[in-house]
This record gives structure tokens, sequence and C-alpha cells, in this order.
């Protein structure tokens, strides 16, 4: 394939909700998946269209209890576009469409560069006529509330004719995933539908119990000719169709053109949702003037995201930029919204934002800071809600949710369905509360590299502060060590969430838990002691406070407790007295052991009772600091990390972990890039390829794993080059792979668009366009130098390997 396209050739019904998927198109402010829009809703096709930020809360009946769950809104289809062709002989024909057996050509085509869909299909019926079908998608990045769809119909060597049925389809329903589907997915209400003026139909509606307004309006043609052929305008109960009737001659093509306009009551400067659809799609121009506009926005996003690597894995980390950019684009700054797990792309984990924030702000941050600071906002509008979750728990500060979706409640489930034993267990994931850690680390990491020292000092200092309040009243003294312990939580692994036999649900002294809170009440501290002092005592008056916490934060961030055994830090304390897991007896009687979880749990068994991981825990340290912060957070709490302490820890666990989540290839390949180069190659190879191979057998259907996505482009951007911006520098110590030895990309530096970053063998070189901006500094392990804006500088790279762990 081309190193800008993404392409399936021939039709696969088993494999077509993985397509949708990756065909997803989005703008940032809402993205609709690659289904087949003359396909009807089924096991093959699932039509999904989701505006960020848009959720609904309802209540379901499961296992005898009332569960309450808010899901990103399946919004009302657009893509409806049928056909079926009369002849003489043929009358009253069906509906042509892939599952009906008479597609003889099936080509889709994602082009990554323009963000367009093309497809072209070949049908033939029994008396042997042909129909080509030419079809090209958008939706606009230039103007966020259009889609399009251009349809070109061929007669190959006959006549007759062409009958079209365009519709806006409000029967939709959340029933993308199957384990949710004894949950109520009935989120649409008051659906009216109507018709504005010749050729355009509208639909509206509201969502149940969030009552978000959400209206569409669309307008079908045949281009070149408008007047050819007046659509008939049919509003039944929850769809509006317009019908066109077109003659087709011999070889001579008929192309149709669906012009689409979304509005929600969340949006700004409209008073009426449908008033503004209506106007917005009247005032379209027609495909080709769409085209050309959202060819020229993608062209922009992509100058700002420019990233240079070879061969098949550039590829794939071009469609990973691809859709990151539809989830998180330049309109999302203009939107209260955080980051989706699964995109804008399907149904999965609802919608929820969770940690994945953390794999994603720091691409962003050095591309689109503006959208780094809105999603930043987002959790600061939620910190009220998190401030009194901590308080309903008897803590100070700030408790962030482990999922959150519209007001920042907690909105982890907590039952959890095993869809291997039919069984819904106790989903105890809210007990993850190193989720606030890794806030704090995104608005300390979004300062660092954009320079925003305002926003550091306010928005971002309340939420920084008032996690810190959070684990500094959580830990508690043991007086037995003189010790801070952080008790009854659940770590990044989600496998252990409880002693085996215990009583009560959580995990004391998780290793990761614990050195993230010490972390975050140091940086607390700096931040604080950096603020002019009517600033700092201005801000500990309005949020309380009191005098004597700043010292406490002191204390606890040299004396929280890490356990060790064996030379290895210990993911919880208690981690050496499980038992040891028969792996390869798993492996030879399961294959894929990926949800050892579920596996155990159908056995009657449970993974607490093993030295087994989901993904990276301790592990993730590796991950989120260099070796030498990671080493001076350890003697800062009186433990000793050297190189053998963590090579040890990271073979240790290594040979522990079952990669249940996407992320998991991710942080191994990062951690082993500086711990066994050898084997780094292997789990960056298993991240890149976490979605386009579906190698979790099934969930990429229900949306991309953006968290990955992002990361692996994180990995290339900071990983390999082990840059940090600190210190109002940019700080490099490479460790380029064999099979990755040269590679390049640009990045935003405080001010500086476009700064070239390039390895080569044993050399780095960095490129500062011109601009009025000061010189940047670059430090490596043996010197620093300056780099002036129009200069370019070649630097050769330290000898020897790698700095620190």
């Amino acid at each position: 394939m081309p190193e800008w396209t993404w392409e399936y050739e021939g039709y696969d019904p088993g494999r077509e909700r993985l397509r949708e998927a990756l065909c997803t198109l989005g703008n940032g402010c809402f993205a609709t998946r690659g289904a087949a829009p003359e396909a009807a809703p089924g096991p093959a096709h699932y039509p999904g269209t989701y505006a960020a930020g848009c959720y609904d809360r309802l209540t379901s009946t499961v296992a005898g209890r009332q569960v309450s769950n808010e899901d990103l809104v399946n919004l009302p289809d657009w893509l409806p576009l049928r056909f079926r062709v009369r002849t003489p002989d043929t009358p009253d024909p069906a509906w042509v469409g892939p599952d009906d057996g008479s597609a003889v050509g099936y080509r889709q085509v994602l082009d990554m560069r323009e963000g367009i869909l093309r497809r072209s299909l070949c049908f033939e019926d029994a008396s042997g006529r042909r129909l080509a079908v030419e079809q090209h998608r958008l939706v606009h990045m230039g103007d966020p509330h259009l889609a399009a769809l251009w349809t070109r119909f061929t007669a190959q060597g006959w006549e007759g004719v062409l009958q079209i049925e365009s519709a806006l389809d409000g029967t939709v329903t959340n029933s993308g995933v199957e384990r949710y589907r004894a949950l109520d997915g009935q989120h649409l209400t008051q659906v009216h539908t109507g018709s504005a003026d010749a050729g355009i139909v509208w639909l509206r509606c509201r969502t149940r119990t969030s009552d978000l307004g959400v209206a569409m309006a669309a307008r079908t043609v045949v281009a070149d000719d408008p007047g050819h052929a007046a659509p008939r305008l049919r509003a039944d109960d929850r769809r509006a169709t317009q019908v066109i009737e077109v003659p087709l001659a011999r070889g001579a093509p008929v192309a149709v053109e669906k012009t689409v306009a979304l509005h929600t009551s969340r949006d700004p400067a409209i008073s009426d949702p449908l008033g503004a659809s209506i106007e917005r799609v009247r005032a379209a121009p027609g495909f080709a003037g769409l085209l050309a506009s959202h060819r020229t926005a993608w062209e922009h996003l992509w100058r700002r995201t420019g990233l240079d690597v070879p061969g098949e894995a550039g590829r794939i980390l071009r469609l990973h930029q691809f859709h990151l950019l539809q989830t998180l684009s330049p309109h999302t700054a203009d939107l209260d919204t955080g980051v989706p797990a699964r995109g804008l792309h399907g149904e999965a984990y609802r919608g929820h934002v969770f940690w994945d924030e953390l794999f994603v702000l720091p691409f962003l941050n050095l591309h689109f800071p503006e959208v780094s600071r809105a999603l930043l906002d987002y959790r600061h509008r939620r910190l009220p809600q998190a401030c009194r979750a901590a308080a309903r728990a008897g803590r100070k500060g700030a408790m962030f949710p482990w999922q959150s979706a519209g007001d920042g409640r907690e909105e982890s489930q907590r039952l959890h369905l095993n869809p291997r034993s039919g069984r819904w267990v106790p989903d105890l994931s809210a007990l993850q509360h190193h989720v606030g850690s890794a806030v704090a680390y995104n608005v300390w990491q979004y300062c660092q590299a954009s320079g925003d020292t305002q926003y550091l000092h306010t928005r971002g200092a309340e939420m920084l502060v008032q996690i810190a309040r959070f684990w500094a009243d959580r830990a508690a003294l043991d007086a037995s060590t003189g010790r801070y312990r952080i008790r009854g939580v659940v770590g990044p692994d989600e496998y252990h969430d409880a002693y085996p036999g215990a009583s009560e649900p959580g995990l004391d002294d998780n290793a990761y838990t614990n050195v993230m809170a010490a972390w975050v009440l140091c940086r607390a501290l700096d931040l604080t002691r950096s603020l002019p002092a009517p600033r700092r005592d201005e801000l500990f008056e309005r949020i309380g406070v009191a005098d004597g916490e700043p010292g406490h934060w002191e204390e606890v961030s040299r004396r929280l407790t890490v356990p060790f055994h064996s030379g290895v830090i210990s993911q919880f304390e208690g981690y050496e007295e499980l038992s040891e897991l028969d792996w390869q007896a798993y492996r030879d009687r399961y294959g894929d052991i990926r949800r050892l979880d579920r596996i155990l749990e159908a056995e009657g068994d449970s993974v607490n009772h093993y030295k087994a991981s989901k993904q990276a825990d301790a592990l993730m340290l590796g991950h989120l600091f260099s070796p030498g912060e990671l080493g001076g957070l350890f003697r800062r709490l009186g433990y000793t990390m050297d190189d053998v302490t963590w090579h040890r820890t990271v073979d240790y666990y290594l040979r522990r972990t079952s990669h249940g989540s996407t992320l998991s290839g991710l942080v191994h390949g990062w951690v082993l890039a500086r711990a066994r180069r050898a084997d780094a190659w292997r789990y960056f190879l298993e991240a890149l390829t976490s979605d386009v191979a579906d190698i979790q057998g099934g969930t990429t259907a229900e949306g991309v794993h953006l968290g990955a996505m992002a990361g692996t482009l994180d990995l290339v951007q900071r990983g390999l080059t082990g840059m940090e911006t600190r210190d109002e520098a940019l700080w490099f110590d490479p460790v380029p792979l064999p099979e990755l030895s040269e590679f390049g990309f640009s990045i935003n530096f405080r001010g500086h668009w476009g700064v070239g970053v390039r390895v080569r063998g044993g050399r780095l070189r960095v490129d500062v366009p011109p601009s009025r901006e000061p010189p940047i500094r670059v430090i490596l392990a043996d010197r620093a130098v300056s780099v002036a804006p129009g200069q370019a500088r070649w630097l050769d790279l330290p000898s020897g390997p790698p700095n620190g762990h």
C-alpha cells in the first residue's frame, strides 16, 4: 500500500466492523464509523456517529440490581443512502447491497493525507447487468459541523431507472458492544422529522436524561443538475427520507451528493440546533467546494505533526496520527471534553475518560498545546466534583474518578460481565486513585513543554495542590516503621484488586501509586514555593489549605513506603507471598491468555492468588520518568534505585505479565529500549499493530485504543530520543533501535514552531526555523549547546549505553 493510504480489497463480513472502526472519519467535534451507507445495520455492520462530550445516563437492571451507566450517545445515522435499479423486466427490484451476494467488486481506501474514505463497488444482478459505484466520504475538518457523501453510478452496457433513497435515521440505539446489550441503550427520544425546502430534510431529537438537543439536516441532489429530478420527501416517525429517481444511460455516470449538518445544544454561538443545521446545510457549497477546503484543513494539520519514520512502521504510525487528530483536533480546544479511551470510533468503555490522557497529552503538548490545555480544562471544570468525592471519602483535596464522563462523577461500573463465564462479577476499578497523579503529571508536562506559566500558576496550581492534599491525607503513618503507607488501592495492573481471602477490597502500598504520590507532593511544593507570596496566600485561603499542610507534604514526600522483595520493587506489599502461575500450562490450554482474569474467574479461581499482571504496573515508572529523575525520587524516599535493581525488576515482571491491555506492549517497549534494547522492537511492533491486527480479538471493532495509538507516536518522539522538556530546555538521551536507526519529526516548543529533530546513526540534528524567539538550549549527557533560530546543528551523541537504567 502507498504510505498515505489504508486499503481493503474484497468484502469480508466477518471483518467489516473492524474496518468500520479503522475507517472512521472525524474532525474532533464528531466522528462517523466507516459503515456502508447502502447496508442495513446487522451483524456485519454497525453505523455510529458520536459527538465529543455528548453523554446520556440510563438505569438498567443487571443481576437483580439497578445499575446506572452514562454512555457516549450514538447519534442519528446520517449515512443511509441505498439504491436499486428498475428495468422493464424488474419493475420492483430489491435494494442492492454487499450482503445480497451481488457484489463482484468491493474495495475501500482510507486516504489519510486528505481525510477521505473512498469506496469502489460493482454489483451484478441475475441477468448479468453490472452497476459500478464509486463513493467518496468526508467529515469536514474545516467546518466541524458538516459531512458529505458523493456517489457516482455507472450502468455498464444497459439502461434503466436508478432509484436512490437518502435518509436520516433516528432509530439507532447504543448496541455496538455485545457485553452491554443487557443494558438499556435507547438514548434518543422526542424524535421529529420534516422538510425545510426542496432537497432538504431534517431530524431533531433529545437524549432521555441529559436532555441534550440534537439536530441534523441533509441535502441530497443530483450533481451538476440539481433540478433534474426533484426528490420526494418522506418524514416517518424516526426517519427523514428523500427519494430520487434518475434515468441511467449506458456508460453515462450519474453523481449524487449528500451534504449533512449536525448541531447539538452544547454548541456555542447558536440559539437552536435545528435552525443552525438547516441554515448551515443550505449555505454549504457542493461536494467539490467542500472537498477543497477539507483538504486544506488536513494539509495544515499534517504540517504541525511532521513525522518521518521509514517502512511499514511509519505507515502505521501515520494511521495512529490520523485517528488521534480525528478525535482531538484544534476544534477540540473549543469544547468541554476529555480523552475518550476508545476515541470517537465506537461504544467500548461507553466513551468514558480514563487515564489514557497520560499517553496522549505528551504528544499533543508538542504539536497542539491549545488542545492539551482544553483537555486539562475538562479536568479543572470537574475539580469541584473531585473535591466532593474526596470529602465523601473523608479526605482533603481532590479524588478524581477512574472513569469520567459528563459531570465528572465516578462512572466505573460496579459489576463487570465476564463473557467467558456469563457471570457478572464485582468491579473494583474505582480504587485506581492513581488517576489523580496522571492529571497532575499532565498539568506539569504541559506547562514544561509550552512555557504556559499562567496556567501553571492558576488552574494548574489548583489541581496540583488539591491532588497533593489528597495524597498527603490518604497516607497514614505506620509507627512501627516510621513510614507512611497508602492502603486499599488498585494499581495500574488492574488484575489484583484484593488480597486472597480478604474481606476488604484493595491493596496496600502499590509501588507505582506511592512513588507517583511522592512526585505529586514534590511538584506541589516546588510550585507553591515559586509562587509570589500574595498569590500563594490567596490560593491557600480560597481552597482551604491550613498553615501546617505544606510541612506535612514535605514529610510524606520523603517517607512514603516503597516495598521491595528479592532485590526488586514489589508491585504492592505482599506480592511476593502470592503463588506462581504455571504460564505454559495456561498457554497450552487456552492459547491467548491476555485476559487471564476472565479465564481464571471462569474456572472458579482468581488472579488475586497469583503473581500475574495484566499490564505494566511498577514498570510504568520507567515510562514516565527518565532514569535520573526516577533515581532522584527513590533517593528522596530513602531507597536506592540503581541499574542492577531496575534491570532485575524489569525482567521479573516481564515474565509475569499477560499483556491484557494494548498499553502493555507500548510501556514495555519504552522501558526495554533502555533496559534490554534487543527485545524492545518486538513490544513496539505489538503496540503498533494492536489495533490494525486487532490482537485482542474483536475489541478494535468497538473503538480504537487511542492511548496506545498516541503512545506509539510519543515512543518515537520522546522514548527513543530520550527527549525531555524541562528547565526551559530540550534534553536528549537517544536510544535508537537497530530496526529504526534513522527517523525524524518536528515539534513546537515554547514559541518555536516546526523545530526539526532527526536521529541518524550516532548523531542528532536539531533544526530551528527562523523566528524572533530566543535560541533553544539543547542538553545532551555530556554537554549543552544553543541552537539559534534559522540554524541547524548536527550533534555527535555520547558514546556508550544510554544514561542510567
